[in-house]
């Protein structure tokens, strides 16, 4: 943060003010009486016009209000201009002296609002950047308190610097586990404050996110994880559930049991009007919504206590990674092949009114005319195209072989350029990412896909299907751990779940499954 912009973002603000905003951007007290000073000592007097007057933010209004009230000054600003230009044009005569002043101080005042806009857009992007960074990266971040040898001199710019994170994944020293297990056992407060801190360190890193985030802790031992826990989450549950993660994603609200989505059941009309003065097309629209019940997934592991106290390995990362991997399954499980009763959600397998696409062939140019007509099923029902193509591990394997007529690959290589294809496989095989594209779609390999479906019990099915049309509701995954009941044997029982809804059902016709005879196992490699 160089002393220019800092004196930019308080240039009210008494030394006070100034320190407290330096303190809460991690600057540590000491420089950030240095810069105070200097700020104080070396600030220019602000030319301000009246648009820069007009467009000053109170203190303490958050950054995105702030732009949001500078645009709405300048959208102000830029119809007096239209207005003024208007008038004269009307009266087509030259602006007189006065409306000539009048415009020039309009549109100096244009000029600063469009730049005032600027520095608070490039602001926020730079707070956001800084909180993926902070999140990502913690590791790098340099230690609030450093010796005054290794301080970098001043120059008109501070260090900022941010509080070490409280758990990190390469030190021993503090446990999230350790520490959840003594606030339940004994409700020890230095373990709670631990864990406290570190729920304040998420939230602020999340950023917008972090507004949904509770950082009021339980009494039974519910703690929001680290952060590093979290990145590590994310990366080990992606392996696991591709076509969850096609999905449009948002964050589950808190405090409710259903999302409901509002949607048009029967739209308007327009028709002729055969001859003037009569009555056009009428016809009113009726609505309906669409309920996503939340559901609860959770996954459970018992530790000894010894391995958690004694073990070498940091024990967060072993009890951590089984249960995200289970329950990144489950969420997966849920999006594609969900019953819909019982408290499981709608799957795309099973949801009515998709279109179905059968496949009774054993080649690859039968499954080519397939994939086709479901292409052909979503266009129709929803004048969209679809975008995703969703195989099992062994059909996609099973295509990557297949020839056309004149024994070329119907998934031709992307490195030498290929021309007239009608696939394409990337350059390298991915868990996470699209393998290849496939009549226009991108080809995605998901191992949640059911290989005991069908008559015999054998099958798998391709899905055809618009992601931007299948929507995810996920919560902030929680962590818990709890020796009671496990205390005769030296256990302890650490217990992960989050909330979650699903729903494709707004529009049923942007999914088609593909089925039939050519996906049972006998048609493989």
């Amino acid at each position: 943060m160089t002393l220019e912009y800092a004196s930019r973002q308080h240039p009210g603000d008494d030394r006070s003010q100034i320190l407290g905003a330096l303190v809460k951007r991690g600057v540590p007290l000491s420089d950030a009486e240095t810069v105070a000073t200097a700020i104080l000592e070396t600030r220019a007097p602000l030319n301000v016009s009246g648009a820069r007057r007009k467009a000053a933010e109170p203190k303490g209004t958050d950054m995105r209000e702030m732009l949001d009230r500078v645009k709405e000054n300048r959208e102000e600003n830029r119809q007096a201009i239209d207005r003024l230009m208007k008038s004269a044009e009307r009266g087509n005569k030259p602006l007189s002296a006065g409306d000539q002043k009048r415009l020039s101080s309009l549109l100096d005042d244009q000029q600063q609002f469009d730049e005032r806009v600027d520095e608070l857009t490039e602001q926020i992007e730079m707070d956001e950047r800084a909180a993926v960074a902070a999140r990502k990266f913690s590791g790098a971040t340099k230690p609030a308190h450093r010796s005054s040898e290794n301080r970098a001199p001043m120059s008109g710019a501070a260090y900022v610097t941010s509080e070490p994170q409280v758990y990190r994944k390469d030190s021993k020293e503090t446990s999230f586990f350790l520490d959840a297990y003594a606030v339940s056992k004994n409700n020890s407060p230095e373990a709670r404050e631990r864990l406290e801190r570190n729920s304040r360190q998420v939230a602020d890193a999340r950023g917008q996110e972090g507004r949904a985030l509770s950082t009021s802790n339980g009494n039974a031992g519910e703690f929001v994880p680290p952060l590093w826990m979290e990145d590590q989450w994310i990366r080990l549950a992606r392996a696991k559930r591709v076509t969850a993660d096609l999905a449009v994603n948002d964050r589950l609200p808190a405090g409710t049991d259903v999302i409901n989505l509002p949607k048009v059941a029967t739209g308007t009309a327009t028709g002729l009007q055969g001859t003037q003065n009569t009555a056009v097309t009428n016809v009113d629209m009726t609505t309906t919504s669409i309920a996503a019940p939340v559901l609860t997934l959770a996954g459970a592991q018992t530790v000894s206590l010894q391995l958690a106290e004694q073990s070498p390995l940091n024990i967060d990362t072993v009890i951590l990674g089984d249960l995200a991997a289970d329950l990144a399954t489950k969420v997966n499980a849920q999006v594609i092949s969900g019953s819909g009763t019982g408290g499981n959600a709608t799957g795309l397998l099973t949801l009515a009114g998709t279109n179905s696409s059968v496949w009774n062939g054993t080649d690859g140019i039968t499954f080519q005319a397939a994939v086709l007509k479901a292409i052909g099923q979503v266009f129709a029902s929803t004048f969209e195209a679809p975008d995703s193509l969703v195989l099992a591990p062994r059909r996609a394997v099973w295509l990557m072989a297949q020839r056309d007529s004149t024994g070329r690959p119907l998934l031709v290589p992307a490195e030498n350029g290929p021309t007239n294809a009608m696939g394409v496989l990337g350059p390298k095989l991915a868990t996470e990412g699209p393998i290849g594209r496939f009549c226009g779609l991108d080809v995605y390999i998901d191992g949640g896909i059911p290989l005991t479906l069908g008559a015999g019990t054998n099958e798998d099915r391709a899905i055809v299907f618009r992601s931007s049309e299948i929507r995810l509701w996920e919560s902030v995954p929680r962590f818990e751990v709890f020796p009671q009941t496990f205390a005769q044997n030296l256990s302890l029982l650490a217990r992960a779940y989050e909330y979650m809804a699903f729903t494709a059902a707004r529009y049923p016709g942007a999914v088609s499954v593909l089925s039939g005879s050519g996906f049972t196992a006998t048609n493989t490699l």
